[in-house]
């Protein structure tokens, strides 16, 4: 077997679903961290707008947090479908994009981040319609 010909070590059974897990439970870490650091700490820093962009920033994040625990599920449930690993890196993807924009957008106040909030929601979007093409197409055994 040629190094070229071999899977990466990234995609085996174990590594992915790994892998989403740590995603998944790093980023819900950080989004509570986050929440509770708006709460507390940029209250009276920040204008009753801009917080509550952090707080949609928040809120998206721990969401895609949890929707990619159930992708680490679904990889290791299904080790050899692509879809659901497709749709884990769109996942993060959209929580750099889209709540990191928010983030930086709501303390830093610089108004063109805003510009890259839509596309990491298209990033989330398109992670859902995977997990969905992937419900469609799988055949479960009951």
């Amino acid at each position: 077997m040629t190094l070229e010909s071999q899977p990466s070590p990234i995609h085996n059974e174990v590594a992915m679903p790994k892998l989403l897990l740590f995603l998944a439970s790093l980023n819900g870490f950080i989004a509570v961290s986050l929440g509770a650091f708006a709460a507390h700490g940029l209250k009276t820093r920040l204008s009753t707008e801009m917080l509550n962009t952090f707080q949609t920033g928040v809120q998206y994040h721990l969401v895609h947090a949890l929707a990619l625990l159930g992708v680490a599920v679904l990889a290791l449930s299904f080790p050899n479908a692509v879809l659901p690993k497709i749709s884990g890196y769109l996942f993060m993807l959209g929580i750099i994009l889209f709540s990191g924009s928010l983030y930086v957008l709501s303390v830093t106040g610089i108004r063109w981040l805003g510009a890259i909030t839509p596309i990491g929601g298209l990033a989330l979007l398109a992670g859902w319609g995977c997990l969905c093409w992937f419900a469609l197409s799988q055949q479960f055994e009951v």
